[in-house]
């Protein structure tokens, strides 16, 4: 296992895409020292930032201790083993990731699992906005694989999501879902308003509180329960609601909590 540790606090932005339990695989500490990165517009080496240590544990293949908030793309394509980071870090992390796992002690940044195809990232604080979704101006979002964040998750989150699995134990921000056409997203608590626009596809699951469902869903009925993954379902009741129509689709699915929602309880005269 290779454990780092920052040298120092970072005050500008680290592009780290080397790190990943590939790139560093078969080599030495001296190799993995000499690997490449930018600090803000230097050219740096990871052993300018990073006190590098070796210990015979075979997982994590790495560890990262310490605040890591300014390092982008930890994680970023990696297709196997595990790295664990006890601290908060920033953006891009697990950027299409292929396989593996990536814990996160902390709080991550924007776009973390952005364009993910398989593997499992688990955080354990929030997620910043643009969680599991493409860069502005692309419709490739996330395809595959597990995110499971222990607290809230902000805006534009889970945008073109095309499959996988998104659980989110804490509140969730607007847009939510946005052009979701496969997947599932499960909220556990409160999820803010502009839930699902354009959506074509996969379906959200709202444990807790939404304050108003979007004109252009239309109820389709309560449902006793949603299956969340192949090993989770959850116990409604639930409001079904099914949309967007404004996109001439039906097979967007809205679970919402009966119980937790009786302002949704309106909708019920046209079932």
């Amino acid at each position: 296992m290779i454990t780092l540790t920052p040298c120092k606090k970072f005050d500008v932005p680290v592009q780290v895409s080397c790190i990943t339990p590939e790139a560093f695989q078969g080599k030495t500490i001296q190799e993995i020292a000499e690997m490449p990165l930018t600090e803000g517009k230097a050219q740096m080496k990871l052993g300018d930032l990073f006190k590098i240590e070796q210990t015979p544990a075979e997982t994590p293949n790495i560890t990262i201790n310490g605040d890591v908030s300014k390092v982008k793309r930890i994680g970023q394509g990696m297709k196997t083993g595990e790295i664990v980071i006890n601290g908060d870090v920033g953006m891009h992390t697990g950027e299409k990731m292929a396989g593996g796992k990536i814990t996160i002690n902390g709080n991550a940044g924007g776009w973390t699992g952005s364009q993910m195809k398989n593997g499992l990232i688990e955080i354990h604080g929030d997620a910043s906005d643009y969680l599991a979704s493409p860069y502005r101006g692309s419709d490739t979002g996330m395809h595959g694989g597990v995110i499971i964040v222990d607290g809230k998750v902000g805006s534009d989150s889970a945008c073109y999501m095309k499959g996988g699995v998104i659980k989110i134990k804490g509140d969730a921000g607007r847009y939510l879902g946005y052009h979701m056409s496969d997947g599932t997203i499960y909220v556990a608590k409160e999820c803010a308003s502009r839930l699902a626009p354009c959506m074509t596809g996969g379906k959200i699951i709202v444990a807790g509180i939404l304050e108003e469902v979007m004109p252009t869903f239309t109820i389709d009925g309560v449902r006793p329960k949603v299956k969340v993954s192949d090993t989770e379902t959850a116990t409604g009741p639930f409001y079904l609601f099914i949309g967007d129509l404004a996109q001439s689709s039906t097979s967007g699915k809205l679970f919402i909590s009966k119980n937790n929602n009786p302002q949704l309880s309106c909708y019920e005269k046209f079932l």
